[in-house]
Parts: structure tokens; C-alpha cells; sequence
């Protein structure tokens, strides 16, 4: 790191948790972000202002005005505009030295399974299920550890799987059945600042991982906005999984 690096990021290198060598973890580091909207807008920007040093940003999706009244990453200037080069470039914004290279086209199948192989750790940022469920054979697959977050209504959780021979799975959580439009923001409406609170715990425990800091994230984490309250549960694995299994 030169000068201006170990100024930028001095303070997370005082951190004893992280210092020069958790730092430089981070800067060598890649995350694919699958979803560049509510969740996936904090998410990115706190990853690459602290200094992860390769985001992906995937996302088909463009933006429209009912979107900025959470998803962070975009402005009025953004209308129209692919989210995920919007993303980018609200990401680049804040860090220069981050490489954000936007994922303008839906991945499925071969090229979502590349692209999740490619990457150190993936975000899901999503809120379909159709999607959490195609990421998460992707992750299993590849053993590609997974933080998979979700808002709606009041109501936000968050779970990281890192897919060790005795961990669970998204699929063990869900099956592989849900309902797409129940899960939806604009079929059920969600409070802004939500998204940023569950976001940004996406980015924190992705940077926890990375650098080797603390303790990982472990069972589904619940938060109750109206109230203000989390909840943890375990999360037993599936031995019955058709996902995870097999492996």
C-alpha cells in the first residue's frame, strides 16, 4: 500500500481485528453482488469505500423513479440507466482504486455459475426467489460462500452460508418453491432505510469474512424494523436437501 492508501484506510488498519494484513485482503479481494437495487446499493458502496479491491455488479434491471426513494447507489440523473453501470459508477465515485465492472445482462445457468466460481464471496441482493434459488446452486456448487439478505414491508433478515460439508443452504431454509411476487417491494411496499440497515450488514459481515476479522455470521438473523428488534435462529442443515446434500 503507498501512502495515500494507508491514508485512506487508516482507520480500519488501527482496528487490531484487521490491520495491514486484513486490509490488503480486502484490496485483493473480489465480490460478484448479484442485484444492484435496495440491498445491493449500500452493500456496494461500503465495500468499495473500504477498500475491497474487484466488485461485479450484476443487474438487468434499469432505473426508475419509484427506486430512488431507497436504493442509494442512483440519482434523478440515473433515470434510464442500467443499474448495475450506475452502481459502478457510484462505487468508482467514492473509490477510484475500486474495479467495478457492471454485469448489465441476467445471469443464468453457465454464465451465472462463471461468474459466481470467479468471485471470493457473493451477495445476494435479489428479491426474487427465483433468483435466491439459482444463486444459491451456484454457490453450493462452486463452494462460494453466500450472504443472502432480504426487506420487505418492515421486515429484514440475513444469513451467510458458507458451505462447509455440515453447514445449510439457502434451499434448506426455503425449499426450492416460493412466491416471486409475495416477495416483491413493489407488490408489498418496503420502508427506505431498511434496505440500508440489512445492506449494510450484508457489507460488514462480507468484510468480516474477507479480512478474517471477528467471528463469521452464523444461523438467519431477523429484524423487526417497527419494533427495533433482532432475532437469531440456528439453522440445522437439511440432510434431505436436494441441493446440498449430494455434495
Amino acid at each position: 500500500m503507498n501512502d495515500e492508501a494507508l491514508l485512506r484506510y487508516s482507520r480500519h488498519i488501527m482496528l487490531d481485528e484487521i490491520d495491514l494484513e486484513g486490509q490488503q485482503r480486502l484490496l485483493d479481494a473480489h465480490v460478484l453482488i448479484v442485484g444492484a437495487g435496495g440491498l445491493g446499493s449500500p452493500a456496494a458502496l461500503y465495500l468499495a469505500s473500504a477498500g475491497v479491491g474487484r466488485l461485479s455488479i450484476a443487474d438487468d434491471d434499469h432505473v426508475e423513479l419509484s427506486n430512488l426513494q431507497r436504493q442509494i447507489a442512483h440519482t434523478q440523473a440515473s433515470l434510464g440507466e442500467s443499474k448495475a453501470r450506475s452502481a459502478c459508477a457510484a462505487a468508482r465515485a467514492l473509490n477510484p482504486d475500486c474495479q467495478a465492472q457492471p454485469l448489465t445482462t441476467r445471469l443464468s445457468g453457465e454464465a451465472l455459475l462463471a461468474a459466481v466460481t470467479e468471485a471470493d464471496l457473493v451477495l445476494d441482493c435479489t428479491d426474487r426467489f427465483s433468483s435466491r434459488f439459482a444463486i444459491n446452486r451456484a454457490c453450493v456448487a462452486s463452494r462460494t460462500p453466500l450472504i443472502s439478505g432480504a426487506a420487505i414491508r418492515f421486515s429484514g433478515q440475513l444469513v451467510l452460508f458458507d458451505h462447509a460439508d455440515d453447514s445449510p443452504c439457502y434451499a434448506c431454509l426455503y425449499g426450492e418453491q416460493g412466491d416471486d411476487e409475495a416477495l416483491s417491494c413493489a407488490e408489498s411496499g418496503v420502508i427506505a432505510p431498511l434496505v440500508g440497515v440489512i445492506g449494510s450488514f450484508q457489507a460488514l459481515e462480507a468484510l468480516k469474512w474477507l479480512s478474517g476479522a471477528g467471528r463469521a455470521h452464523r444461523g438467519l438473523s431477523t429484524f423487526d424494523a417497527l419494533n427495533g428488534e433482532w432475532r437469531h435462529f440456528a439453522l440445522p442443515r437439511d440432510p434431505a436437501c436436494p441441493v446440498c446434500a449430494p455434495r
